[in-house]
């Protein structure tokens, strides 16, 4: 959400520094070095200076590390409270130079920057306010500070800029498809949403992102769910999932809503039951390959009542009515369905489970994360044994229609073949030897079928009946 941050301290006194850098930049002469920033569809020249690295800030509302902000709550709420004290700075940079996916670890591609840096010093500019807050080149700050560089080359925006002027240009610096480092996932999301709320439409905010309309609305609809889940994660004790466990499951949500939409208007029930199911498969961490299992088949094939234990089966649900009441309206509509009540029961208890295990911060007792992470090991091996078992079931059916397929295939080919023979012997350009080794080549191939048919079909059928027959006509001559 956009949201104005206060002057950091010092603020005048920087403004001040700044001002007195740029005139000496102007009123010294000769070529100056510039950076292009776009802005409102048109693109300024800011000039560049060198500052105190050591008096630079960190910019609060940065958006790439937006999601990654909720790792601790505690941390958050203090830097939304004090954004330019040394706590928030610090947690700042400690994101900064951590892997989206997962805070707790350094990100390798930090590490790459700074020995880039180290070797080749700053090539690009960083961007600041004219109060000294990094619009553009936070990670790379947080990297030269660690080298012990005392100062860093920026371009100054206008002093005019407000804070959505600032979170613009940031954000059309970072989709620059040059740049180093692109947003995590979440964090694009987030910037998608962020740009909605500036009121600007789903064709502009999709040609910025340099992707098409309909991936715009698949992306609103995923970060749309996930703030979902995450609400319906909450517990008593005040845990809940965090924007930051989605990361790394961009490709596996995609494949989920694509399913969904196919579905949703064949079958309400049937989309929102597997939409639960896949949600669920993907908190416990199964692979795109195996959350693909399922589908319409697993779900009618009931193999995951067929694994799951008693006590995660028991969602404990109570009986749905038929309708549902609109108060105000006198208007009734259908209720879920107590199949989809169950799914949703037990993703609630796996993802309010996940939430207890995943928290970091709230003084919960063992005993109970425990208990959590029984639940998500009883639900992994069930989920495992179900999607096992459907892998299995489809490579039998498959391993099934193999042969049947392979004979489709080959009377595709002979119909094919009846339309160039008669073409060949119009135009008289058949080559009849030719054809009459290949027609031999069938002859012997056709045996070789029968052969096997007759040993491996007990009840042949009507086809089956008749390449017999055929066979045997032939070998009686």
């Amino acid at each position: 959400m956009l949201r104005d941050f206060p002057p950091p301290p010092r603020a005048e006194q920087f403004s001040e520094l700044i001002k007195k850098r740029l005139e000496e930049v102007r009123a010294a002469g000769g070529t100056r070095e510039t950076v292009t920033v776009d802005w409102n569809g048109q693109q300024i020249h800011v000039d560049v200076i060198d500052l105190p690295l050591g008096d630079l800030y960190l910019n609060p509302a940065t958006h790439r590390i937006r999601a990654q902000r909720s790792h601790k709550p505690d941390q958050d709420r203090n830097l939304d409270e004090a954004p330019f004290e040394e706590a928030g700075q610090s947690y700042l940079a400690t994101l900064l130079k951590a892997r989206p996916s997962n805070p707790e670890l350094r990100d390798p591609d930090f590490d790459k920057l700074k020995d880039d840096l180290e070797k080749f010093g700053q090539n690009d500019p960083g961007l600041v306010t004219h109060h000294g807050v990094l619009v553009n080149g936070n990670t790379r700050a947080v990297a030269l500070r660690e080298l012990g560089k005392q100062s860093m080359r920026v371009g100054v925006l206008p002093s005019s800029f407000t804070q959505a002027d600032i979170d613009a240009v940031e954000l059309a610096l970072q989709l620059r498809q040059d740049q180093r480092r692109d947003y995590s996932y979440i964090n694009r999301l987030l910037a998608m949403e962020e740009q909605a709320a500036l009121g600007r439409t789903p064709e502009q905010i999709a040609k910025d992102f340099r992707i098409r309309t309909a991936t715009y609305h698949q992306e609103r609809w995923i970060l749309s769910m996930i703030k979902e889940l995450n609400n319906r994660s909450a517990s008593g004790g005040g845990v809940a999932l965090r924007l930051v466990d989605w990361e790394g499951a961009q490709e596996r949500l995609k494949e989920l809503q694509r399913l969904y939409v196919k579905l949703e208007s064949l079958d309400q029930d049937q989309a929102e039951i597997l939409k639960e199911w896949r949600l669920a498969a993907i908190l416990l961490d199964f692979s795109k390959t195996d959350v693909r299992h399922i589908d319409e088949v697993f779900l009618e094939q009931e193999y995951l009542a067929k694994a799951l234990p008693a006590d995660l089966a028991d969602s404990g649900t109570t009986a749905q009515a038929e309708s549902v009441s609109i108060p105000g309206l006198g208007l009734d509509v259908p209720a879920a369905s107590s199949a989809v009540s169950e799914a949703r029961a037990l993703n609630d208890r796996i993802l309010r489970a996940a939430a207890t295990v995943r928290n970091t911060t709230a003084g919960l007792p063992d005993s109970e994360k425990a208990s959590a992470q029984a639940l998500l090991d009883q639900a992994k091996e069930a989920f495992d044994q179900a999607i096992d078992g459907h892998g299995r079931d489809a490579r039998v059916r498959k391993r099934k229609q193999l042969a049947p397929a392979r004979l489709a295939d080959a009377c595709a080919n002979i119909e094919q073949c009846v339309v160039e023979l008669v073409q060949a012997r119009t135009s008289n350009s058949l080559d009849e030897e030719a054809f009459d080794e290949a027609v031999l080549k069938l002859q012997g191939s056709l045996r070789k079928l029968a052969q096997q048919a007759e040993r491996g079909i007990s009840d042949p059928g009507d086809g089956v009946s008749w390449l017999l027959a055929a066979a045997a006509a032939e070998g009686s001559r």
